[in-house]
């Protein structure tokens, strides 16, 4: 029973801030070290896939608006750039991957992205006021969401999408809600990629053959819901709000782990 407890909590955990700028990787391994006790890499994917899934239902209309309404040109040029930050994510990741640049997923780093993104956050919403409001998706800002993407899974506790939103806002989709929404379109297929690439190299090294699937089963589930009802309240939430709250939090998270955790940790 305890141990459903931590799955549990573990997959309300990845609902919430997959897609919140707050850093699911991050708060996740926070939970696992102070506390709901280490998982496999198949778990932590399993997880994430259901916050996948569920931005994928919020986002299922306009999906397949992009994908059969070809005739209309906005909609050609759009997907246009959903593919091409895709496509750039994915090079570069196989670039950072080559040469195994990335940081350890370890407290004391993740602490520092998290107080640097809660300042950035502050920086880029005050730049961003004072711009004209734009909707528009120009090739600038599809071409550094692309950079963004990978620049946020190169630093743990970055939050891929918080780096997105805010990239895409900075240069020149300044309106909050039309930045969020290219960010979270383009994190639908870099992220199941991403989860598909992980998912082949834990079977690969024969990993699932020991996993508690019912754990990941459970863990899934949680995942799916939280992060579908965590959408759809942000979706709602920006229209009359910036993100402040969430720069607040990150910059107290991350100054609190790094005054209350060991130097390396």
């Amino acid at each position: 029973m305890h141990d459903l407890i931590n799955v549990i909590l573990l997959g309300i955990i990845e609902g919430i801030t997959e897609f919140l700028p707050v850093s699911s990787t991050g708060h996740l391994l926070i939970a696992e070290k102070f506390g709901l006790g280490m998982r496999s890499d198949l778990f932590n994917v399993g997880i994430q896939a259901g916050a996948i899934l569920a931005i994928t239902l919020v986002y299922w209309k306009r999906i397949w608006q992009l994908l059969t309404q070809w005739q209309d040109a906005a909609n050609r040029s759009y997907l246009f750039k959903l593919i091409a930050a895709f496509l750039i994510t994915c090079v570069l990741g196989v670039v950072v991957t080559h040469y195994g640049f990335k940081l350890p997923e370890t407290v004391t780093p993740i602490a520092w992205a998290l107080l640097i993104g809660g300042f950035w956050i502050l920086g880029a919403e005050a730049m961003a006021a004072r711009q004209v409001d734009c909707k528009d998706v120009t090739w600038r800002v599809a071409i550094l969401v692309g950079i963004a993407q990978i620049v946020a899974g190169v630093f743990p506790g970055t939050s891929r999408s918080g780096a997105t939103i805010f990239t895409a806002m900075l240069s020149g989709t300044s309106n909050r809600a039309a930045a969020t929404e290219f960010s979270f379109l383009v994190g639908i297929p870099t992220m199941y990629a991403a989860t598909g690439y992980e998912l082949l190299k834990v079977l690969k090294h024969g990993d699932a053959a020991h996993e508690d699937w019912a754990a990941l089963i459970v863990g899934f589930v949680v995942s799916l819901i939280v992060a579908f009802v965590a959408v759809k309240w942000l979706l709602g939430y920006i229209r009359t709000h910036r993100f402040t709250w969430f720069a607040v939090y990150r910059i107290a998270l991350g100054a609190a782990l790094l005054l209350l955790i060991p130097s390396g940790s």
